[in-house]
């Protein structure tokens, strides 16, 4: 399934080559920082999915969450600079998006230790399920992501939606909550998730194709609040001239 990608050169971030890009930014941090200070990055999304899963081959950027001195912007700028990475290419633009809480930080658990100064964390099964379903972009791997995560942990509808509370409060405070509800409920009541991965899979393709479009027919019209309508509406006129 996976094409075996270990140039780091590009931005494409795989199981193969996301450990030796964390492994340069501890080294160069530490030469920056010193030895006093620690950091801490927390793993999300698409980063923490290829790094525990096998069913996500890579993720273009890398969505974090850090805690660390003023010496960490300069040592991913600097590795940035030396791969030829775009300038967001680990960011924290999550943090304005409906899948940010500040209960992250509590649930996360650790994931490795580079250089002994930088410390990677990342979130249980059940709570990267609970910031997909609080996106669940059309354009995005979001619903795709939930699938495959459920299928390779095991992990209960009851572990999840208490991980959304932890996280959110309640379930029904979700951006999308009835969406939502309904994607678990297929998932947890089909036998051939694999193929349930699939169409979802294909589905989110084909929105971040009509996305492209969209935003080059009406640019400056979409905007976060209501790229999930506009995608279902021109889905939805093109299945119809389709029949």
């Amino acid at each position: 399934m996976s094409d075996k990608n270990t140039d780091i050169t590009k931005d494409s971030f795989t199981k193969e080559n996301l450990d030796e890009v964390l492994r340069e930014l501890g080294k160069v941090f530490r030469k920056m920082n010193g030895t006093k200070t620690p950091a801490e990055i927390i793993l999300i999304g698409g980063a923490a999915i290829v790094a525990r899963y096998g069913f996500r081959d890579s993720t273009t950027d890398i969505d974090a969450l850090i805690q660390a001195s003023s010496a960490m912007k300069d040592a991913i700028r600097k590795i940035g600079d030396k791969y030829g990475f775009s300038r967001d290419w680990i960011n924290q633009d999550f943090k304005k998006t409906s899948s940010y809480s500040p209960e992250i930080v509590r649930y996360s658990i650790p994931y490795k230790t580079f250089s002994n100064i930088m410390h990677v964390r990342i979130l249980p099964a059940e709570y990267i399920t609970a910031m997909k379903l609080a996106s669940l972009r059309k354009y995005k791997y979001d619903q795709s992501d939930v699938i495959g995560v459920i299928k390779e942990s095991n992990i209960t509808r009851d572990q999840i939606e208490r991980a959304v509370c932890d996280l959110y409060g309640s379930f029904d405070k979700l951006e999308r909550s009835q969406i939502a509800a309904l994607l678990l409920d297929e998932i947890y009541a089909s036998d051939d998730k694999d193929s349930l991965y699939k169409k979802y899979r294909k589905g989110e393709i084909k929105g971040f194709e009509i996305l492209k479009q969209a935003d080059s027919d009406y640019r400056g019209f979409l905007n976060r609040d209501n790229v999930n309508d506009v995608i279902a509406a021109i889905r939805a006129k093109q299945e119809k001239a389709g029949n």
